[in-house]
């Protein structure tokens, strides 16, 4: 049983985080990130974001460049739920999540591409909402038929996680 669920989580990231065909070269994409209630560190999402998620919980996303299967740029903001949701008022029709969206660097941006200012955000949504519920309460998401999400608020405009050189400001001397 332990092994059908381990190859399941691996069947699941394959399809959910493109993985890199070489070392020179890796993928531009949208990383998920959870913070579960009283956590201060993210954990790089193993599933994508049709999972149930706890009042109290902060989501993450941060646009990444990555040669693994597993993005390893977390968002900036640490996943502060009090800080994030301070002011909003727990209600026991709804569930509150904070979120944040990291969209990456200029080093690795799609040309012609401005990167946007982080956003950081407290929303409310119904009890049996998950992760994409939240995600579209606060932008607009523009997801493959895959269910790779490919670009929030607009950001970025065409591409879906696409393979491009490692670039030269991220190579390690």
């Amino acid at each position: 049983m332990k092994f059908k669920i381990f190859l399941s989580l691996i069947l699941i990231s394959t399809f959910i985080t493109p993985t890199a065909q070489a070392a020179d070269k890796g993928w531009r994409y949208w990383g998920y990130f959870q913070a579960p209630p009283g956590a201060k560190t993210w954990i790089a999402a193993t599933t994508g974001p049709t999972v149930d998620i706890a009042d109290g919980a902060v989501e993450g996303w941060s646009f990444v460049f990555s040669s693994d299967d597993i993005p390893s740029m977390a968002p900036r903001v640490k996943p502060d739920f009090k800080s994030i949701c301070a002011g909003v008022k727990f209600d026991k029709d709804v569930k509150r999540i904070g979120l944040v969206i990291d969209f990456g660097s200029q080093t690795y941006s799609p040309k012609g591409e401005k990167v946007k200012k982080t956003i950081t955000t407290c929303v409310r949504v119904a009890k049996e909402s998950q992760g994409i519920d939240v995600l579209g309460q606060a932008v607009k998401v523009r997801a493959a038929g895959s269910g790779l999400i490919c670009g929030l608020a607009g950001y970025p405009a065409k591409e879906c996680g696409v393979e491009i050189n490692t670039p030269k400001a991220l190579i390690k001397k």
